[in-house]
């Protein structure tokens, strides 16, 4: 049986997986016991740290987007974005779709109207607060998670050809170390988050599930049910995940926004759409207004632990366990943008549509309570969180319509989860493999599976929380490492940048004799492919060998490729930044402006490490290409000259 993995990846996360299932099957309520104490100990002990980091990444990001490093693209300096915004758009809003929305929006603005964490319940003002609090768990702070660990692993994987795994982001520290202990423990704390989120998401859908079935079909809830429907699904999860990330995920997630779309215009329109409408205006409002007090809110002068560790922490808990499996998904969508446009559109598309469906059916359902008189959609929420919305929709004609539309979301919703889950799993325990055997994607989608089933029957769904806020716990000091290094290779990237662009020298084109008519003819005309070709072969080639010989000479140690479409010249030297210099031919539509009768001519560009340079040197003699480059290389001095002067004058503060 062919394998692809990281062995100490894969050995570790499994070993920990299994134990924790087996300590939780074999010690039932010795395990429920054992994750209510650990749960108690991290909200009362480490809960401010919690609150502390999520503060810090929404912070950066936000800073990250509105500095001169935001102009940096996810990807060389001429890449171009692989999607248009609107399709770019569309999958951002699929990722940030989930079976949380489902199980939490009617229940959660709710449980916090009739129950808020201060003043008094069951009134307008608790309305408002209600709502504002649903935001703030669902808003920019979650997305504030996913967009820093998408950025880090686009920008490492794009920018600097390394893997998309966490383990990337300690380059800048670490260097070729990443290949060792520290990148498999930063890997194996993804999986094993990663595991336990989509296991918590797993746990609330079968629960809502089975509340849906009960209702809808009178089939009674039950454990023993809720275990047969996650091996159904599991099954089908696997399907997928066999059938391939076309076939499988893509489908579904197709029909999972296509559903949740229709779901979501029907609460609209036959709901109290007016009400819908001027309340999202008024909560995005309130939520902005209150955003830096909500964001560092501890409730210390009115301690109200048990409130903040079953709401706020898990909910950090839960988007930090599910960063590494979003952030690979947005990650591998977002090549070619730049930083900040990447930051704003992964910040607020995504969560502009989780604030509209949460004021739909949270807005709708307070109202149904307040208004008019719904004491049993408050009772069902009360009592039974899985069951409220299959209540909520009896407010609504087409009641079972959209009810069996719910059942059917939830399930896809579970499918993809799992699937999608198992496919990240695999690829952070491969060693970032995207072409695994099928049996290693079945095996991760088993083992999510038996997670979920095995914590359920356990301690119930307060245990798979537990699980997820601990298993988050280590995750979350990696990411406040990963913001120090992303910071630091930003700003080497941004020196770089600078110093290729503003530092010059005439001195290398002063010692060339440039016959000016010849370089003014070159500039004005239109060559084709044959010329450009010919350039290649015998000024660029020739030249970069002269120069690369030079290098070899004097102790450097150099690389050439060169074909008839390009030439590339690598130049090593200790543990300096390695140089880039390649003339690339590039081809153009011919300009409306020129005679000539042909439709395309090139362009013989130059390309250094970071990307394209936008000038074209066609027409050059050999000295002129070996003056360019090595004007070029000057600039790349310059650029280690200030990077190094920077970690000194670090090490000495």
């Amino acid at each position: 049986m062919s394998t692809k993995i990281n062995k100490p990846v894969f050995v570790s996360s499994c070993i920990f997986a299994l134990l924790i299932v087996a300590f939780t099957s074999l010690y039932p309520e010795l395990s429920a016991q054992t994750l209510k104490q650990f749960q108690h100990w991290l909200v009362t002990k480490a809960g401010w740290l919690y609150i502390l980091s999520v503060a810090i990444f929404l912070i950066f990001v936000v800073l990250l987007a509105s500095s001169r490093l935001g102009n940096i693209k996810l990807g060389p300096n001429h890449s171009e974005p692989e999607f248009g915004n609107i399709s770019w758009f569309a999958m951002l809003f699929s990722a940030g779709m989930g079976i949380g929305l489902m199980f939490f929006g009617v229940a959660e603005p709710v449980l916090h109207y009739m129950a808020p964490p201060v003043g008094t319940p069951e009134t307008v003002a608790a309305a408002r607060e209600a709502m504002r609090i649903t935001f703030f768990h669902w808003g920019l702070h979650a997305w504030a998670i996913y967009a820093l660990l998408a950025l880090v692993l686009a920008y490492f994987s794009y920018r600097h050809d390394l893997p998309l795994l966490p383990r990337s982001a300690f380059y800048p520290l670490i260097g070729e170390k990443i290949y060792g202990p520290i990148g498999h423990i930063a890997d194996t704390f993804a999986v094993l988050g990663t595991l336990f989120g989509v296991a918590t998401s797993l746990g609330y859908g079968v629960q809502q599930l089975n509340a849906g079935l009960h209702f809808l079909f009178h089939i009674p809830q039950s454990s023993t049910l809720q275990l047969v429907l996650i091996i159904a699904i599991t099954c089908l999860a696997t399907l997928s995940v066999v059938s391939g990330l076309d076939k499988g995920i893509k489908f579904l997630s197709n029909v999972n926004i296509l559903a949740a779309v229709i779901l979501l215009i029907g609460v609209l329109v036959f709901g109290p759409t007016e009400l819908i409408l001027r309340s999202f205006v008024q909560n995005t409002g309130l939520y902005l207004s209150n955003l830096v007090s909500s964001t560092f809110n501890l409730y210390a002068y009115q301690p109200k632990e048990s409130w903040l560790g079953g709401w706020t922490l898990l909910y950090w808990g839960w988007w930090i366990s599910w960063s590494p499996f979003v952030g690979v998904f947005i990650a591998r969508i977002s090549k070619g943008r730049t930083i900040r446009e990447f930051i704003i559109g992964v910040l607020l598309i995504p969560a502009g549509f989780t604030f509209l469906w949460m004021t739909a059916f949270g807005n709708s359902a307070i109202h149904a309570i307040a208004q008019e008189g719904a004491t049993q959609l408050a009772e069902t929420v009360n009592s039974n969180v899985p069951v409220a919305l299959f209540v909520f929709f009896e407010h609504y004609p087409m009641a079972k319509l959209f009810s069996l539309l719910s059942v059917f979301l939830v399930v896809t919703f579970f499918i993809t989860s799992a699937d999608s889950g198992a496919l990240v799993i695999d690829n952070l325990a491969s060693g970032g493999e995207s072409n695994t055997p099928v049996w290693q994607r079945v095996f991760w989608t088993a083992l999510i599976g038996v997670i979920a089933a095995t914590t359920i029957f356990a301690g119930g769904l307060q245990a798979l929380q537990t699980l997820t806020i601990a298993s988050a716990f280590p995750f979350m000091l990696v990411m406040l490492v990963f913001c120090y290094s992303l910071l630091k290779a930003l700003r080497e990237d941004y020196m770089l940048h600078y110093s290729v662009n503003n530092h010059t020298n005439i001195v290398q084109y002063s010692q060339v004799n440039v016959n000016w008519k010849e370089r003014l003819d070159a500039l004005v005309s239109h060559p084709k492919q044959k010329e450009a070709d010919s350039f290649i072969l015998s000024v660029a080639i020739p030249a970069l060998e002269k120069l690369s010989e030079h290098f070899v000479s004097l102790g450097f140690s150099v690389d050439m490729e060169e074909n008839q479409e390009q030439v590339l010249m690598v130049v090593h030297k200790d543990d300096a930044t390695d140089f880039h210099y390649c003339i690339k031919l590039i081809p153009f539509s011919v300009p409306s402006y020129a005679e000539e009768e042909y439709n395309q001519y090139y362009r013989a560009e130059v390309f250094l490490h970071q990307g394209g340079q936008d000038y074209d040197v066609l027409g050059y003699t050999e000295e002129q290409v070996i003056a360019d480059a090595i004007t070029q290389y000057e600039k790349h001095l310059h650029f280690i000259h200030l990077s190094s002067s920077e970690r000194l004058s670090d090490s000495n503060a």
